[in-house]
């Protein structure tokens, strides 16, 4: 792991620059709320829709900072990326907007969904199996091929400056928060979260979500160095990637605290949000709702930030339809 000194690690004006240079490309998505929600958890949840991005996903703001950031022989050979869907799908959407080819690995496994999405915003898909180690070596291959502009899903600091927007939104949507919960997966999102909001409002909590099943960031965070699991399983398809150390520096110095919960619990509260926010949304973006539910203790008679992260989701497959 490289020292924190040999990281590019993003700053508090990278944020704000990036927000500027997104603009054009991104919506400032609404914040709902819900009675019944906030009966039901005894909390004040104020819900930031990414799911109401046009792509679909809070990384289209990581992705419009990486490509427009991009100088024009930079930009000459496009982009390139992994990722199980959303990172995939928005980088696409992106370096259409900007008029460049994007090269994307996705595991074979990766929803339909998604995968249609990419190809529907002009990017090129590469299949490799569902591990950490197969995405990365195929990765490799298409980025030689191919010559694009690595632009890593959440382990780059114009990706990260670019995610920290959303909790700028939130928060001044809001007018202040005692805690805000987003997924964990690789770190990206929670990254930002933590970039914006270590001075925006430092004295907010930042608790992160992750499904049990692929608890690596739990583990990483009580064991206080990262521990990588290559292939987990969990409905939560955006969650299965591993820390890196520019993430592993955000959520190791800001993060207050990872909660998990069980595949049965993400589902009831995909399906709850469905219901009662009138929100579609997909698996990995019902783990914060999920965590709340089942740690109301924690959460209660506060006021509490909830990142949805994004909605794509393949409805001829959804959870509670499947046949055991």
């Amino acid at each position: 792991m490289k020292d924190v000194l040999d990281l590019e690690i993003p700053t508090y004006d990278d944020m704000l620059a990036a927000h500027d240079r997104i603009k054009p490309h991104i919506r400032r998505t609404p914040v709902l709320k819900s009675d019944y929600l906030n009966e039901l958890t005894g909390a004040d949840l104020h819900f930031k829709c990414e799911n109401m991005q046009e792509p679909g996903a809070f990384k289209v703001r990581g992705a419009s900072n990486a490509v427009f950031g991009l100088t024009a022989s930079e930009a000459a050979f496009g982009v390139a990326t992994h990722s199980s869907g959303n990172h995939a799908l928005c980088l696409s959407y992106a370096a259409g907007r900007r008029g460049i080819p994007c090269n994307v690995v996705m595991p074979r496994t990766a929803p339909q969904a998604k995968k249609d999405a990419v190809r529907r915003y002009g990017g090129t898909i590469t299949e490799c199996e569902p591990s950490t180690s197969s995405r990365e070596d195929t990765f490799a291959q298409v980025q030689a091929r191919t010559g694009g502009e690595f632009v890593h899903p959440y382990n780059d600091p114009r990706v990260i400056a670019g995610q920290g927007t959303c909790s700028k939104e939130l928060i001044e949507q809001t007018d202040g928060l005692d805690i805000v919960v987003a997924p964990i997966g690789g770190g990206g999102m929670i990254s930002g979260t933590c970039l914006t909001l270590s001075t925006l409002a430092p004295q907010t909590q930042i608790i992160a979500a992750e499904p049990e099943q692929a608890d690596d960031a739990f583990r990483s965070f009580k064991a206080g160095h990262i521990i990588a699991d290559d292939a987990p399983h969990t409905i939560a398809d955006g969650l299965k990637v591993p820390l890196k150390d520019l993430t592993w520096h955000f959520v190791s110095n800001h993060v207050t605290d990872i909660l998990t919960a069980s595949e049965d619990e993400i589902v009831d509260a995909m399906k709850i949000t469905w219901k009662y926010l009138r929100q579609v949304i997909e698996p990995s973006c019902a783990v914060p709702l999920a965590t709340i539910l089942k740690n109301k203790h924690v959460f209660a008679g506060k006021r509490v930030g909830v990142i949805i992260t994004g909605g794509n989701v393949d409805l001829d497959n959804l959870p509670w339809t499947r046949k055991a």
